[in-house]
């Protein structure tokens, strides 16, 4: 389960900005090559390259990999470093918790508006879906971190 939900992500994220890359490229065919630029190709590309990082967000978190100030954490002794990583990682779930609510929020909000992107005409609701969906995927791999914490197999 937890190597199908990993591929999942992975490929969930990995297509979005692969795709968004291709659009890019494409326009960049269009406009340079045949003088034919297509005002659909950044909207269509920045929504791409969004959703892939949003999506991406908790691959970088699953493999540690977010940005960090390690030089105090290094310093701390083994007792701090528990403690440390349990704060660390609630203060993630409850982040997740009002981002994932919040989005959300948009998302019921931009539904029933009819509001539509500017050259496509994409609901803006689905645009803004990421929003709670990344964040429930976020929201997610913090609890899974903060269950591995407060067992003792944090960062170390």
């Amino acid at each position: 389960m937890k190597k199908c939900w990993a591929f999942i992500e992975e490929v969930l994220a990995g297509t979005f900005i692969t795709a968004g890359s291709f659009v890019i490229l494409y326009g960049v065919v269009m406009r340079y090559f045949f003088n034919d630029p297509k005002a659909w190709v950044v909207e269509v590309s920045t929504y791409m390259i969004v959703w892939g990082v949003l999506l991406g967000a908790p691959i970088a978190l699953r493999n540690n990999q977010h940005i960090r100030i390690d030089i105090l954490y290094d310093r701390l002794s083994k007792s701090s470093k528990y403690v440390m990583d349990i704060f660390a990682n609630a203060v993630g779930v409850i982040f997740c918790l009002f981002f994932t609510y919040y989005g959300l929020l948009i998302v019921l909000e931009r539904y029933p508006s009819g509001m539509v992107s500017m050259d496509v005409g994409i609901p803006m609701w689905i645009v803004y879906l990421v929003l709670p969906f990344s964040g429930l995927l976020f929201l997610l791999r913090y609890i899974e971190k903060l269950a591995l914490a407060v067992n003792g197999k944090g960062e170390n």
